[in-house]
């Protein structure tokens, strides 16, 4: 699908590269040119310390991987017009000892529903193409004041994949992502440009959002960790919503340690998100909470895949299991069905935030945006030729409800949720199995790319419960709980992630966890190729 923003964006690179190294010092030689392929954040971040390169080079470095090697992926909507600038400014920091810390100098991609001065945030959609904003989202302003190099926007399922129930893989604007690993296959949603980036090395790091899985689901599919916090440890301010009672943002990377040292950066309190309000009082020092011994003793409570899929990830999960136990963990068997599907609350309750959270943030875009409201946005779709091909039955729900967050029955479905999920969901269940931790199959291999307007059932079906099983993501997603998402391995060739999951603030505890697995596993296999330039088929 032609990309017009992405394609003059990605053309405008190819002169910033050249007036880039026109004005800062670079290598010499093609030589000597600092190699980015799978170089871990931390990794990067100490040689930027230690003078062995540049954020000008690691900057260049990226962009000419995005210009080489995504457009089979299209992974990336834009590359930041003042990304070189940014990078030489970082260097000039730290050749003056002003250095602002380990993230000065790093290039990180952002989700494209993630307001960031200089660059649209279009949530995937031609109708907030001149959504310019005029102020930092509070993650962009932390991420800014660590110094990092906005590098760009990455791809989305579009307004993160709430509009509709049929099938709509990627965005009017950035077309539709492939996965790394077999172009095939989706990249799952709606954080896809992000998981792709991450696992191709098109940025050190990424930063995607979830309501629902958005951010384990792709870091599960595309080799990569993926961390959502506790709902509001991370400001949701200038971020295109879903709903404030289960939207959050979070790190995906390529290692534990990298995701760590994002979220330290990017959690807080924020006066202009109220719901923040107590998350200074849980922040921690996540770095040092990782430690490879941080299995030893622990009691892991393990919900085992049901369903059709299961066998496919059951022999992976046990191997898991098996690095688990040998690293010291005792675990506990959960019946499977000891949660329950939250979907028939998750439904109500997305349905009416997302008109109240969509329309209070589209009251705040600059006046060359043509819609101000859910309904605006609705009627703009039926009449724009690049939108009108896609069905929007969630918006035209949403749209339906009347009361706000007063009405009754919101009231009572929020309320039932956070039962089922917190205090007879995963607090029942770390309490009543006297266990430190849950872990589950994230989910299961790339499933492959459905033909826009394919008819499914979407995340939040009509039906009576029961018409899924249970998913820790989801249960996790509703109570507004953390989880992070880690490789362990592949599956015919495809990845798949283990989950962490806990109660409210536990993320120190499940990055110590996590990262214990990891080092013991060492299950991630990067994509074939990110490694081989580009050239892979599958």
């Amino acid at each position: 699908m032609s990309n017009p923003l992405r394609t003059a964006r990605l053309t405008l690179v190819a002169v910033l590269v050249t007036v880039g190294c026109s004005q800062t010092e670079a290598p010499s030689r093609a030589s000597e040119a600092y190699s980015v392929a799978e170089v871990p954040m931390s990794r990067i971040s100490e040689d930027l310390a230690a003078g062995r390169t540049t954020s000008v080079e690691v900057t260049q470095a990226y962009i000419e991987r995005i210009r080489t090697m995504d457009e089979p992926l299209n992974s990336v909507i834009m590359v930041a017009p003042d990304a070189l600038e940014q990078a030489a400014s970082s260097d000039a920091r730290r050749a003056a000892g002003r250095g602002l810390g380990p993230l000065d100098g790093v290039p990180i991609l952002l989700k494209d529903n993630i307001d960031a001065v200089g660059m649209p945030t279009t949530a995937g959609s031609f109708a907030l193409v001149e959504n310019q904003p005029v102020e930092d989202s509070e993650v962009v302003r932390r991420l800014r004041g660590a110094g990092v190099v906005l590098l760009g926007k990455a791809n989305l399922s579009q307004f993160a994949g709430f509009r509709n129930t049929a099938s709509f893989n990627g965005s009017t604007v950035g077309g539709s992502p492939h996965n790394p690993y077999d172009l095939s296959r989706s990249p799952a949603g709606s954080s896809s440009g992000s998981g792709i980036a991450a696992a191709m090395s098109f940025a050190a790091a990424t930063i995607g959002t979830e309501t629902g899985g958005s951010i384990v689901g792709p870091s599960s599919v595309n080799g990569i960790v993926g961390m959502k916090p506790t709902i509001a440890l991370v400001s949701r301010r200038g971020i295109v919503p879903i709903s404030l009672n289960q939207d959050s943002s979070g790190p995906m990377t390529r290692t534990v340690r990298d995701a760590a040292m994002i979220l330290g950066v990017i959690a807080g309190t924020d006066p202009g998100d109220p719901w923040s309000e107590d998350a200074d009082q849980h922040v921690e020092s996540y770095v040092a909470a990782l430690d490879d011994e941080a299995l030893r003793g622990a009691r892991v409570g393990v919900l085992r895949p049901t369903g059709e899929s299961a066998e496919e990830t059951e022999p992976l999960f046990d191997a898991a299991l098996d690095v688990l136990s040998a690293e010291g963990a005792e675990l506990v068997e959960i019946a499977a069905d000891a949660l329950v599907d939250p979907r028939p609350e998750m439904r109500i309750i997305l349905l009416q935030d997302f008109k109240v959270d969509l329309d209070a943030y589209l009251e705040t875009v600059p006046s060359e945006v043509p819609v101000r409201s859910l309904a605006e946005l609705i009627e703009f779709s039926r009449n724009d030729p690049r939108e009108l091909m896609h069905s929007m039955d969630y918006w035209e729900d949403a749209q339906a409800t009347e009361g706000g967050r007063s009405d009754p029955g919101y009231q009572a479905a929020l309320a039932d949720g956070r039962r089922l999920t917190r205090d007879e969901g995963i607090d029942r269940l770390l309490a009543e199995y006297d266990v430190d931790v849950l872990v589950s199959p994230t989910g299961t291999p790339a499933s492959e790319i459905e033909p826009d307007g394919t008819p499914r059932a979407g995340p939040i079906p009509k039906g009576p419960r029961g018409t899924r099983p249970p998913s820790l993501t989801v249960v996790a997603a509703v109570a507004g709980y953390p989880l992070i998402s880690v490789p362990m391995g592949l599956v015919d060739g495809l990845p798949v992630g283990i989950t962490f999951a806990g109660t409210a603030w536990s993320e120190a505890s499940l990055l110590g966890y996590a990262y214990d697995y990891e080092q013991a596993s060492l299950a991630r296999v990067p994509p074939p190729r990110a490694m081989a330039g580009g050239s892979s088929d599958r």
